[in-house]
């Protein structure tokens, strides 16, 4: 897979210098590239403890990202999940300590225990007031004796600093550190490996599985799990996570491993206050990328009981940018719509004919979403089958409440469901196009004059034309042929549907964005959903 890298050698120093030029003078390096990467605090002068931690690049903004007031002073980092040197801790530890001493805060892996662990006992020979805290928060393996250190240890970072930039002691800094640490669990899963710069992808997770308990440095996780759902997915992250956690409210630190998008978390946040553990959250850190994986489509979730005194920690300002606060957990506040917008009542009304049309009509929809969502990446956003599938399933929710009986009334109940429910301009148009065929079809004339009408309206205003590669371009003539029959309207529809993948210039939508080549061979969306509806209704 292409990444943008330049020199694989200097993945880790050029990602370094590219942090600090954006920090605006707050933060420096060590000399000493490639072998030393240390980057600290601009502004330190060591008249309080120091706060170090670090570990193997990839994880990022995890540790570079943290060093600023309240947080770390210095971060040591080593190649991409490969420890850093007992040189390079030694120099952080030199590089920012003075009379009050520092605190190394270690993830539990072998490497950083023995480097950081080495350049203390250095630094403790040359005069230096060190402690060293270990964090093993990863729960995945039951009863290990050494858990992995994973997301959980930015919960010892926070407070930490904190204590450190109120002034208080080595001594009450690392025992406070310790405990932290001792009562944050940590878990995460994970529907895809990470990609490391320069190295082939291992593909080791099958579609429809995922990882449980997998680390930070892309090993495998202690089992992989069949996977459907966001909500199955943290109920059983939950499930592992709720015998390990402390008594009392919880807070969250909910880190995306580095691939999840903004829309996946949220959805996953959701479903964590939704889950058996939900009652018991009470604050939130993220959802954010905090100690990531590289691109890893993952999440981790850990939880700690905070004291009243964590809490103010792990609550207050810092200076890195990278830290996303802690926040009260809430209930979703629902505010009433404007009186003009919300929907009008609806006389209902029995009709078995028109029922069973927009049923099928609605089945078809949603049946056929996945094959025109990947028709619609050919030549647009990848969207049209997911937004015409949102619009049948709220259509089959309101069937008992439309006036089926009423046509004019039904196509304006349809038209005002559309708005609401249906997004993108294809919404918008065919709700416009339902309320123009109810206007005519006041006067009682038949379906075909009133989709006519609502034909000229949509090409009035959404400006397009046979030709011009939308659904119009199947609609037209399928509406022109219903006179004929629905077999004549369905099979009018499928050659304007064909005709749209010889056009290579679209004259309106999304596809008028696009170059030739993108569009050379494939049937637009909109009029292939137009085709195969017509298609179906004339088979049955």
């Amino acid at each position: 897979m292409s990444q943008f890298i330049n020199d694989k050698e200097q993945i880790v120093t050029q990602a370094i210098d590219g942090v600090l030029r954006n920090h605006n003078g707050e933060l420096k390096r060590l000399d000493g590239y490639p072998h030393i990467k240390v980057v600290t605090r601009a502004d330190w002068t060591p008249t309080r403890v120091a706060v170090i931690s670090g570990g193997g690049s990839g994880h990022e903004p995890s540790h570079a990202g943290f060093v600023g007031e309240g947080m770390l002073t210095a971060a040591v980092c080593g190649e991409v999940f490969a420890s850093p040197s007992v040189d390079a801790v030694l120099a952080g530890i030199l590089a920012v300590t003075g009379d009050p001493g520092c605190l190394l805060i270690v993830k539990n892996y072998t490497g950083d225990r023995l480097n950081f662990g080495l350049a203390a006992e250095r630094a403790r020979a040359l005069g230096h007031k060190v402690e060293m805290v270990i964090v093993g928060d990863d729960v995945a393996i039951p009863d290990i004796p050494q858990p992995r250190g994973v997301a959980g240890t930015l919960f010892v970072h926070k407070i930490a600093g904190a204590l450190a930039a109120s002034g208080a002691s080595l001594e009450v800094v690392a025992e406070t550190a310790s405990r932290v640490a001792r009562h944050t669990a940590s878990l995460g899963m994970s529907l895809d490996t990470c990609t490391v710069p320069g190295a082939e992808k291992e593909d080791r997770i099958a579609n429809g599985m995922a990882e449980l308990g997998l680390g930070i440095h892309g090993e495998p996780g202690i089992e992989q799990v069949a996977y459907s759902h966001a909500q199955e997915a943290i109920d059983l992250v939950t499930k592992r996570l709720e015998p390990c956690a402390s008594h009392g409210d919880l807070v969250v630190l909910f880190n995306n491993l580095g691939g999840c998008t903004p829309l996946e978390m949220g959805i996953l946040v959701d479903s964590l206050h939704n889950s058996r553990m939900g009652h018991r959250i009470r604050w939130m850190v993220g959802p954010a990328p905090l100690m990531t994986s590289l691109d890893m489509r993952g999440f981790s979730i850990s939880l700690y009981a905070p004291t009243t005194d964590d809490l103010k920690s792990l609550k207050s300002e810092v200076g890195p940018g990278n830290w996303p606060g802690c926040r009260d957990v809430g209930n979703v506040e629902i505010a009433v719509l404007p009186e003009d917008i919300r929907p009008v009542p609806m006389d209902p009304s029995s009709h078995a004919p028109s029922q069973q049309l927009i049923e099928r009509c609605c089945q078809v929809l949603i049946d056929n979403a996945t094959q025109l969502n990947e028709l619609d990446t050919k030549s647009g956003d990848g969207d049209t089958g997911s937004t015409l599938e949102t619009a049948a399933r709220a259509l089959q929710r309101r069937l008992d409440t439309l006036p089926l009986a009423d046509p004019a009334k039904l196509f304006h109940a349809i038209s005002q469901e559309l708005s609401q429910s249906m997004g993108g301009s294809s919404g918008v148009l065919l709700a416009i196009f339902f309320a123009a065929a109810g206007d005519t079809a006041k006067g009682g004339c038949g379906v075909q004059t009133a989709f006519s009408a609502g034909l000229e309206r949509i090409k009035q205003v959404g400006g397009a034309e046979v030709g011009d590669r939308t659904m119009v371009d199947a609609l037209e003539p399928a509406i022109a042929s219903l006179g004929h029959g629905m077999c004549a309207a369905a099979k009018a529809a499928r050659k304007g549907a064909d005709a749209t993948s010889q056009i290579t210039r679209a004259g309106a939508g999304r596809a008028s964005y696009l170059a030739a080549a993108s569009l050379a061979g494939h049937n637009d969306p909109g009029a292939e959903a137009v085709a195969i509806l017509f298609e179906t209704l004339a088979d049955d």
